[in-house]
């Protein structure tokens, strides 16, 4: 009897805690909201309930009041699986009124021909003023003669700028699309002294939103409101070079001194591969090489940015997941930008099995290629589809083969006239169009060994210029070893083939070789597990 007694009390004190609990959730709810249940006298029941679901919706929801808060275990609706928000918080971040960005890229655009005009002492910055305006709007628009770094990386820069007026004010990729747009026109037109042009308004916001949005996103994973003192001061003194648009708005909208308890930006893991070496580009006579002890070599340092895992389930929306390597040159003369190669999804799907060996991701890209070196120079704005597959080979060893395959439209593309490095001030290249292919294999040993296999194909045929079918293929095999923990020694051999057939012409034909032997870091987001595992 007694010890029924006993059990008894526990289970009267068991119903009693929880009866509490309930009753404390209750009224934390009832804070928020006073509809419990359906009253008939009150209206229309199905009107009732919509009214309580939308309720118990804010109730549950991040500072956005639209998407519900899940457990991060069980879903990725607010954060991805590391933890980390999949947007911007709107509470932090909001977006700001139309005029705002608008006067950004006012204020990017007299920035830029300030320092061209006082700085720099460009003639196309000087004299702009109303007779230079009202001659670009009644003359109309040509294709311009600027070298080629100019068009394809000093134009796609500026467009940057603009971009990120829009961007760092709350306005998505899309929605800071037209801006870069907007930018553009207004320099084209009273930001220079000569015509404008038309492929500055192709290439300028087009690439500008390219590598807008790739600066948009590196800094957000370098700033964090969270941190105090000389931690946060190098943090926004960082995110200010990356991004100095952004860096500006920050100041004037109290972000940079703004001090929250909790993350409120998009991150991502981001791996970082530095190279540093030698770049020994071989001798050549017509289409055969020479030993390459007769060839030109010279320091490279390179950097590779893989941001976001590809084969996490998640949304897909532009940019979680992009790739960026960028090659330079040193003792070669003005020309140390040997190429930037890089892609960002658009938009896509992931598929993978329930055992997770296998993944894949589906999309749609967009595609950036600078080619500039001592073959040829080649740019191209591509769109098209995108295969990026997983493979676990062998769990113990943790080796996997990696595979993407792309292939895209180029709507607009330059190509140089001729064989080897351009050394004029003015344009050399003709402008067109086609396709392109990239393939890249690569097989993971673990973190001992890589071995890897890129190629690019591209078909350009020009329209503006010289009547020309330009057909390049790059092949850049690729292996590393491991030496300590990051660090690998490599070697990486390139081979540029160029097959040109001009109207009337008889086609010409290139076969070149380069070599690159290298130290390599690798610095792995382990904070977010990047390495796509």
């Amino acid at each position: 009897m007694i010890h029924s007694n006993t059990l008894a009390i526990k289970r009267i004190k068991f119903f009693l805690v929880l009866f509490s609990l309930l009753f404390l959730s209750l009224s934390i709810d009832a804070q928020n909201y006073k509809v419990k249940k359906i009253v008939p006298s009150k209206g229309k029941i199905n009107k009732q309930l919509n009214e309580i679901k939308r309720k118990q919706e804010e109730l549950h929801s991040d500072s956005s009041g639209i998407q519900p808060k899940k457990n991060t275990s069980i879903d990725t609706t607010v954060l991805n699986r590391y933890g980390d928000l999949l947007n911007d918080d709107p509470l932090y971040n909001k977006k700001y009124p139309i005029w705002k960005p608008a006067l950004g890229v006012l204020g990017a655009n007299l920035f830029v021909l300030a320092a061209d005009r006082y700085l720099f002492k460009y003639d196309f910055a000087t004299q702009v003023g109303i007779s230079s305006w009202s001659h670009n709007i009644n003359t109309g628009w040509e294709w311009d003669t600027d070298r080629f770094g100019i068009n394809f990386v000093g134009h796609p820069y500026s467009g940057t700028l603009s971009f990120n007026a829009a961007r760092s004010n709350g306005y998505n990729y899309w929605q800071s699309v037209p801006f870069a747009i907007g930018g553009s026109l207004l320099w084209e037109y009273f930001g220079e002294n000569t015509l404008p042009s038309y492929n500055d308004i192709i290439n300028t916001p087009i690439n500008g939103a390219f590598l807008g949005e790739i600066f948009y996103r590196l800094s957000s994973n370098i700033l964090d409101d969270r941190s105090r003192g000389n931690q946060r001061f190098f943090r926004e003194l960082t995110a200010g070079l990356i991004n100095p648009v952004r860096g500006v708005n920050r100041l004037l909208q109290g972000k940079s001194f703004r001090k929250t308890n909790i993350e409120v930006y998009q991150k991502e893991p981001l791996n970082v591969t530095l190279f540093g070496g030698i770049h020994i580009v071989n001798a050549s006579r017509g289409d055969v090489n020479i030993s390459p002890t007769e060839g030109i070599s010279n320091p490279m340092f390179n950097v590779q940015l893989d941001y976001g895992n590809p084969f996490e389930n998640r949304p897909r929306k532009p940019f979680d997941f992009f790739k960026l390597r960028v090659d330079l040159n040193f003792g070669v003369g003005r020309k140390i930008l040997n190429n930037i190669t890089g892609y960002g999804i658009l938009t896509g799907k992931n598929y993978q099995t329930k055992s997770g060996n296998r993944g894949m991701l589906l999309g749609a890209f967009q595609y950036y290629d600078y080619w500039d070196n001592k073959t040829f120079e080649l740019g191209a704005i591509g769109f098209g589809g995108g295969l990026i597959t997983k493979v676990l080979i062998d769990k113990a060893s943790k080796s996997n083969l990696y595979t993407s395959l792309h292939l895209a439209a180029v709507p607009f593309a330059g190509s140089s006239r001729q064989f080897g490095p351009d050394t004029t001030q003015v344009r050399d290249y003709d402008f067109g169009g086609g396709l392109e292919g990239k393939f890249e294999s690569t097989i993971n040993v673990g973190k001992r060994a890589t071995a890897t296999m890129v190629a690019y194909y591209y078909w350009i045929h020009n329209y503006v210029g010289t009547k020309e079918e330009n057909f390049v293929g790059i092949l850049r095999p690729r292996v590393t070893i491991g030496l300590f923990k990051s660090l690998s020694i490599g070697y990486e051999h390139f081979i540029y083939v160029n097959d040109r057939f001009i109207n009337n012409l008889s086609p010409t034909h290139l076969l070149r070789t380069e070599e690159k032997i290298f130290l390599l870091i690798f610095l792995e987001d382990n904070q977010r597990r990047g390495h796509y595992n």
